[in-house]
């Protein structure tokens, strides 16, 4: 027995740490320790962070022949298109969007008669300018012989360094008189879209970090391309108060994130990537000056009565799945398995507006890819259940047969001959 033992236990050892090896090997998953939160929270939040742009066109009709004035009005095309900017929050995949109700000012709130006032303003500028008339003159001149219909008002949405719009239809909508429920909620086609889940505001401290996403004003800039007005900007902050109130007693969240007019309607998030509030009103000007660091919005249980009423939820599909399991692996190391759930996010959602580039840069990384051996379960799973029959083999024989052998030779010693002679 004991020469046997010295061959078969140290096999039966080998064996077994080969099974418990290949247990931790399937177990063992992708973690990404050294990457900073922020950068995992921009990249899967703004995605779902869209611009959005309210307008109205005015059409006009000129009844004299003024070379003057037509010159000015051919330049434009007949036409003064009125627009206002603010940012939006992707919630649920199939396109439905929440935002501020005052920025939609032109599509809903602006009557018709103030919205041809203003246009009518623009229009008195451009041909006083032209002339090096007075506003006042030009004013007097142009009410005699222009008349105008209001061609189109409307809402587009700007998708993440996506340079068309898509047509918004608004879903829900109510007069922002009080700033505390200042939330619409849009919808354009399609499907698919990136999402940032709602939160829960009633869970939220004072001096909580937090991240606001849009598109300031602020950061727009003549210098800069017209692809850089498509992507968002994200600022960090903190929760400043949390239990103050607008007049008609709508709680508001106070935040010090640096943001500006562009900014209203955007999401406000926590370090989970949940939208808890979305930026609605700034505090007062300090001698005629905007003073970054106070900033009030919308908490997301508010904004969640509105969505309710709507029959929208806040679901997100597989284009939020598949990215992030995309990204654990690439932060991971995993480079083959990111790129094919990279390659699945832009089969199903090709404007995902980073999935590219982690396209390329995986392709350029997949001979550096770990191995995830979870995904070789089925070929573990047959080794370990072969190297289990291999141990009791070896044990069946190392023992039973041993003793069944001293069986054997006992029973066959002879017995002592005690006959006489």
């Amino acid at each position: 027995m004991k020469k046997k033992a010295f061959v078969t236990i140290p096999l039966c050892i080998v064996l077994a740490i080969l099974i418990a090896t290949s247990f931790v090997l399937i177990s063992t998953k992708p973690s990404t320790p050294y990457i900073l939160k922020p950068q995992q929270l921009a990249e899967t939040t703004k995605p779902a962070v869209v611009r959005i742009v309210d307008y109205a066109i005015v059409k006009w009709t000129i009844t004299l022949e003024d070379e003057r004035v037509t010159r000015v009005l051919k330049k434009w095309d007949y036409k003064t298109e009125l627009d206002g900017f603010g940012s939006g929050a992707i919630i649920n995949s199939d396109g439905y969007i929440v935002t501020n109700a005052h920025v939609l000012i032109y599509s809903h709130q602006l009557s018709d008669h103030d919205i041809v006032s203003e246009a009518f303003s623009v229009l008195v500028d451009d041909v006083a300018m032209e002339n090096n008339w007075t506003h006042k003159s030009t004013d007097a001149y142009l009410k005699k012989y222009i008349s105008y219909e209001i061609l189109q008002k409307g809402v587009d949405v700007y998708l993440p360094t996506v340079d068309d719009p898509i047509s918004a239809v608004v879903k829900s909508y109510q007069q922002p008189t009080d700033h505390g429920k200042d939330v619409a909620l849009l919808k354009i086609d399609g499907s698919n879209y990136p999402t940032i889940p709602l939160g829960n505001s009633d869970s939220i401290q004072d001096q909580d970090n937090i991240w606001v996403i849009g598109y300031p004003a602020a950061a727009d800039s003549r210098l800069l391309s017209m692809h850089s007005y498509v992507i968002p900007t994200m600022n960090k902050g903190q929760i400043s108060a949390i239990s103050k109130t607008t007049l008609t007693g709508s709680p508001v969240l106070q935040i010090n994130a640096a943001s500006t007019h562009g900014n209203s309607g955007g999401p406000i998030i926590n370090n989970k990537g949940q939208l808890i509030g979305l930026l609605t009103f700034r505090g007062n000007t300090v001698n005629d000056q905007e003073v970054q660091g106070f900033h009030f919005a919308v908490p997301v249980n508010t904004l969640k009565k509105v969505v309710s009423k709507a029959d929208v939820k806040d679901t997100n599909g597989q284009t939020d799945k598949l990215f992030k399991e995309g990204l654990t692996f690439y932060w991971a190391g995993y480079y083959k398995n990111a790129l094919s759930k990279f390659e699945a996010v832009q089969h199903i959602y090709p404007n995902h507006p980073e999935v590219k580039r982690y396209i390329y840069e995986s392709k350029q990384k997949v001979g550096l890819s770990k191995t995830l051996w979870a995904e070789h379960k089925t070929s573990f799973y047959i080794q370990d259940v072969i190297a289990s029959l291999l141990i009791l083999i070896l044990l069946l024989y190392t023992f039973t047969f041993n003793s069944e052998n001293k069986s054997n030779t006992s029973s066959k010693t002879p017995s002592p001959d005690n006959g006489s002679d």
